[in-house]
């Protein structure tokens, strides 16, 4: 029987499904479908729900409609509505459009961060820096990404030391969560357990979450084994979609509805209606032309 006795009895999680999930499709997506597939989210309980990024157009065309997608949903009152922004020009556009929470990214590895964004990490730190200061002259909320804390397609393993360093900057600057992602879902339970014991000796485990990529099958175990050490929020992507573009044999995010299934066989509350969220899958499944095994 694992044990469960460090976690809350609430898990929160933070569907990424219109942003991760759809920035790497092969076409694009109309702005009307995704501005359903947000309100099918809000509607189903979720209460945090990733909209989109204000990234260049050039490198993510999928998310040059984030102004348009934004200002259109139906926002629901206790729902957090957050957008990425890679830098302060980001930020800019975020502000114009009055969004309340953003999310800012880093890598644990250097090859990633050279290849995703182009840059060294403390390139990328500084980067972070004006949108720091942006964020606490407007109240705006900042969470933090940090990508291939279990492994990375071009540096291979990642030490559990250099991802508590990269999460702690983040938390020093200001942010008040840290997203650990397994970018390329190469991760075991046993990996997560000694990279977070060595990240909360850092970081209180209140201000973690888990974000896992299923490549392998073992996203749900190791949100499982994230769990058990006191992670509390999760992010998933209803329907699986989603994925890196390095990892070219990745299924895709883990599927909401997986995460669902784990929590309410552990009897662990989580607010969101369960069948809404499987419709939310199934119509963007349907939108994108793939079947979602029920």
């Amino acid at each position: 029987m694992r044990n469960l006795d460090n976690l809350s009895n609430f898990i929160q999680l933070v569907e990424v499904s219109p942003r991760d999930g759809l920035q790497n499709e092969k076409s694009l997506v109309p702005i009307a479908t995704k501005v359903d597939l947000i309100n099918c989210l809000s509607a189903a309980g979720f209460r945090h729900i990733e909209v989109g990024s204000f990234v260049s157009p050039k490198r993510v065309p999928h998310m040059a409609d984030t102004e348009a997608v934004f200002a259109a949903i139906d926002k629901k009152p206790g729902v957090t509505y957050s957008c990425l922004v890679p830098n302060e020009q980001g930020m800019q556009r975020a502000i114009g459009c009055g969004v309340k929470t953003v999310a800012v990214f880093i890598s644990a590895s250097e090859g990633f961060s050279k290849a995703n964004l182009n840059c060294t990490i403390a390139e990328s730190l500084r980067r972070i820096d004006p949108v720091m200061t942006l964020a606490k002259q407007h109240a705006i909320a900042v969470r933090g990404y940090v990508s291939c804390v279990l492994g990375c397609p071009f540096d291979g393993a990642v030490a559990p030391a250099q991802v508590s360093a990269v999460a702690g900057e983040l938390a020093a600057m200001g942010c008040y969560e840290i997203s650990l992602g397994d970018t390329i879902g190469v991760g075991y339970p046993e990996q997560v357990k000694s990279m977070l014991a060595v990240v909360t000796e850092k970081i209180a485990v209140q201000k973690l979450a888990i974000h896992c990529h299923d490549t392998f099958g073992r996203a749900v175990d190791n949100i499982l084994a994230a769990m058990e050490l006191g992670v509390g929020v999760i992010d998933a992507s209803v329907a699986g979609i989603g994925g890196c573009p390095y990892a070219k044999s990745a299924t895709g995010n883990v599927a909401t509805e997986k995460v669902l299934a784990m929590l309410a066989a552990k009897g662990l509350a989580h607010g969101v209606d369960v069948a809404k969220a499987a419709a939310a899958g199934q119509f963007i499944a349907s939108a994108l032309g793939r079947v979602v095994n029920p």
